[in-house]
């Protein structure tokens, strides 16, 4: 039995919480700052409001500014299920929990790709920076990728996953850590793949969605079908060229980090719904305001913290349907997408 520590409140984090509480772990999750009155619900009623169920009781939540009484048995895990943009946040929780500027093993379910210095950054790498700069160094950092919806695990369902850390061992350690009969785990060296994968489908997603309404002008029920496996196809072969440009393995694209996650995303999902409305004729602008303006779009943020330079790298003839998404969300006019160089 192992003491495990969460940072982050929302439905994902404690989704997680369940495999964690199934293999008799002790589960401490803390909140950030904008989750105080969720906290406060989950401690009264055990609801909560972003998986529409009752958590178990086992999972002990803390507000943030309650962190000390979270750290009461030593964690010897502490995973990550913040936003991308409460990174910054968990560095600066972590340096203050952090015992003579070490940390136990790191494993982040936090999914993202950003920019520094006009270079790609992987969020594990800004999570490294982040600490290294606070001086806490020899950190273990994993990744975890695949298709893992949080309503679907705080279910039960049957889910995989794939754990990635540059040394194989650390990975298989939180696979023996984790894994349940309902959670099942791979592992992969191939922290850069995985995580990439992880960011990037959510473009994919978006054109995938966008099929019906590319189609429009002849629809029948379901005759976008085809339309929709060609865009997975090729989505799939310009997840590989990103990958390995991002010095990735271009095989993780085949399996659940890949493949696996653009299915779940393309199908349902905040980014494909979002591309539905752009395939339907509607700028992103429009779509936003109107019809998602409480709703993040991973996809579409994604798209305006890289797309710029992702333009810079390459062009739609290796990458059409990447280019296509980003120039209608970045000029913000009807999506194009040049299938006449698709692969």
């Amino acid at each position: 039995m192992s003491n495990i520590l969460i940072l982050g409140a929302g439905a994902m984090s404690t989704a997680f919480a369940y495999p964690c509480s199934d293999n008799k772990h002790n589960v401490s999750i803390v909140g950030t700052h904008l989750e105080n009155s969720t906290i406060e619900k989950l401690n009264f009623k055990h609801f909560h409001p972003g998986l529409n169920i009752k958590v178990l009781e086992t999972i002990n939540f803390f507000k943030n500014e309650s962190v000390k009484d979270a750290l009461k048995k030593k964690p010897d895990l502490i995973v990550l299920g913040v936003s991308s943009k409460g990174i910054i946040w968990a560095s600066e929780v972590l340096k203050k929990i952090s015992d003579n500027n070490s940390l136990p093993p790191l494993l982040m379910l936090t999914k993202g790709l950003s920019m520094k210095n006009g270079k790609y950054e992987l969020l594990v790498d800004k999570l490294n920076r982040l600490l290294f700069d606070q001086g806490i160094k020899n950190i273990n950092i994993s990744a975890v990728g695949g298709p893992c919806l949080a309503a679907g695990l705080a279910n039960r369902v049957q889910s995989g996953v794939v754990i990635a850390n540059k040394n194989i061992d650390n990975a298989n350690k939180l696979k023996n850590l984790l894994a349940t009969d309902y959670y099942r785990i791979s592992t992969s060296v191939d922290i850069n793949g995985v995580e990439v994968c992880a960011a990037i489908k959510n473009i994919f997603a978006m054109a995938v969605g966008a099929a019906a309404g590319l189609n429009k002008s002849k629809t029948k029920d379901n005759i976008h079908l085809n339309t929709s496996a060609v865009l997975i196809r090729q989505s799939l072969y310009e997840m590989g060229e990103f990958v390995k440009f991002l010095k990735g393995t271009k095989e993780t694209v085949n399996g659940l980090a890949g493949l696996g996650d653009l299915y779940v995303s393309s199908v349902g999902g905040r980014n494909s719904k979002m591309g539905s409305l752009i395939g339907d004729g509607l700028v992103f602008s429009q779509a936003k305001k109107n019809k998602m303006s409480t709703v993040t779009v991973e996809g579409a943020d994604l798209i305006f913290e890289i797309g710029k330079k992702v333009k810079d790298d390459f062009t739609d003839k290796k990458l059409p349907i990447m280019i296509g998404m980003i120039n209608a969300i970045l000029d913000d006019k009807k999506i194009e997408i040049s299938w006449e160089n698709f692969n």
